[in-house]
């Protein structure tokens, strides 16, 4: 708006000024009356210029803050040269695997023959001998169950009673180890063996010579037959005989109090 104020200002100066040399001209001119001097018409009125509203003078420009210096670049270390990578070494070319050898292809397996069944076990009627041994035990034991210290009685008397269909008793003597062996009666065989039993019955030493209970000694023991391959059974006087073991029994001594 301030540039159109000025320009329209300029124009209308120009105007009135050319506008009053003319009418000047006219005047000074002789032979002109001034009554025949035509005025052209007045100008309306000019406007006053527009007035164009004051800007505030501009702010200051806004000054940025100063940074500080930067830091110099903090420079890293230098690394020593890297060592040259260590050659590993070469290794000679592998051997070709070994080529196991192609066996044959294996035979059916053999069948084993049929056996025919087994006929039914017959009973063994093997003849009996029974075996064992005999102590006296020490003061120190007496009516205890044990052998400790115990001596073997020379001459002691062992019974065998054996209840079947026919019953029978056989008796032998201890040796001087104290060990004896007495041969069943010949009706007693080892199908019934279940129903004979041996005893302690005497000792020759009347300081020793009461039969204690150590293994039924007593009240008569039962048969033990011997399984040890081998030695199950012995020959004697051309008849086979099965050995069973008892005992081992001992007789309690007459201690004084």
């Amino acid at each position: 708006m301030g540039i159109i104020g000025k320009s329209v200002s300029l124009t209308l100066l120009a105007l009135l000024c050319f506008t009053s040399s003319v009418f000047t001209l006219g005047v000074n001119q002789p032979g002109l009356a001034p009554d025949h001097l035509t005025l052209p018409p007045s100008p309306p009125p000019v406007k006053a210029p527009i007035k164009v509203p004051t800007l505030p003078p501009a702010k200051a420009p806004i000054k940025l803050p100063t940074l500080p210096p930067a830091k110099a670049p903090i420079k890293l270390p230098t690394l020593p040269p890297a060592k040259a990578p260590i050659k590993l070494p070469t290794l000679p070319p592998a051997k070709a695997p070994i080529k196991l050898p192609t066996l044959p292809p294996t035979k059916a397996p053999i069948k084993p023959p049929v056996l025919p069944p087994l006929s039914p076990p017959k009973f063994n009627r093997t003849l009996v001998a029974v075996r064992g041994l005999v102590y006296c035990k020490p003061c120190k034991y007496a009516g205890v169950n044990t052998l400790i210290g115990a001596k073997p009685v020379k001459d002691a008397v062992v019974r065998l009673v054996c209840k079947n269909k026919k019953s029978s008793i056989s008796e032998t003597k201890t040796d001087k180890n104290g060990y004896f062996m007495f041969l069943a009666p010949k009706t007693v065989t080892r199908y019934g063996i279940k129903g004979c039993r041996a005893f302690l019955v005497k000792s020759p030493d009347a300081k020793c010579s009461k039969v204690s209970t150590l293994h039924g000694g007593d009240k008569g023991a039962y048969l033990k037959p011997v399984v040890k391959p081998g030695n199950s059974t012995t020959i004697i006087n051309k008849f086979t005989y099965g050995i069973y073991n008892v005992g081992p029994f001992a007789f309690d001594p007459a201690c004084p109090k």
